[in-house]
């Protein structure tokens, strides 16, 4: 029997591109991102009792490379991007069906106007649409014997971060308005988002990060990362980002 999948809502997300998202959802805490659900899903008695759980499960789509369609091998970062294994092994978005799974902090549930989820934590791209959310349940979900195959723990990668004192500058104005764009940043930039085969070809070389409304500048320097400007960018301007078919593991 085969079914169509509807969206129950939609992510707005800190996220604006692709790169810079964590590989991982709980990796990044000062992310922020909403879903707010579209009808006939937006009634309150279709969210009676989720706000006694901290955590939420989502099953999502991914629209952000479902163009490119599933690989049936991809190249793990945590294996340094060289090393390729079957794609129902890892996480890649490079799916079958483009289906991600991903368990995200709950910190709000505004039912004022339609539904919507504050969320913390998450690895969603702005856009994304949601399918399905499920209540965490930390006495099922919790696998304390379980092995993480070629991940077993979290990612031993603790990149030291700077800031060159005119972007200090910039980010602390523009925390006005996000109080959480500092941390925001170290920790994205703190797990190197560049793809793992770049090794160190890229020294001398600048990268952006859209987060917000904002281009996120910044440089690998005697291997910290160095974020130099904080630029505005107009928000119906395409932004070109790097992109590869690594696995997000």
């Amino acid at each position: 029997m085969q079914f169509t999948l509807t969206p129950i809502g939609f992510i707005e997300s800190c996220y604006k591109e692709k790169f810079g998202i964590p590989r991982q959802p709980g990796l990044v805490e000062a992310a922020r991102a909403s879903l707010r659900l579209v009808p006939p899903f937006d009634r309150d008695e279709a969210v009676r009792g989720l706000e006694g759980f901290s955590h939420v499960w989502l099953i999502f789509g991914f629209h952000g490379t479902v163009e490119q369609g599933w690989k049936p091998t991809v190249r793990p970062p945590r294996l340094g991007g060289n090393k390729r294994l079957g794609v129902f092994a890892t996480r890649s978005t490079f799916r079958p069906n483009p289906l991600g799974l991903s368990v995200v902090r709950l910190l709000k549930l505004d039912t004022t106007q339609g539904v919507v989820l504050e969320l913390g934590g998450g690895d969603l791209l702005d856009g994304t649409p949601v399918y399905d959310i499920k209540p965490y349940l930390p006495y099922a979900d919790v696998l304390p014997e379980a092995v993480g195959g070629f991940a077993p723990d979290v990612p031993d990668v603790a990149m030291p971060i700077q800031f060159t004192e005119s972007a200090a500058k910039q980010v602390q104005y523009a925390s006005r308005r996000y109080p959480n764009l500092q941390s925001l940043i170290e920790q994205m930039l703190r797990y190197d988002p560049r793809p793992a085969y770049f090794g160190d070809i890229d020294q001398n070389r600048q990268f952006g990060v859209r987060l917000y409304e904002f281009d996120v500048k910044w440089r690998i320097v005697e291997g910290s990362a160095v974020v130099v400007a904080l630029e505005r960018i107009d928000p119906a301007s395409k932004y070109s980002s790097k992109s590869n078919d690594a696995d997000p593991t």
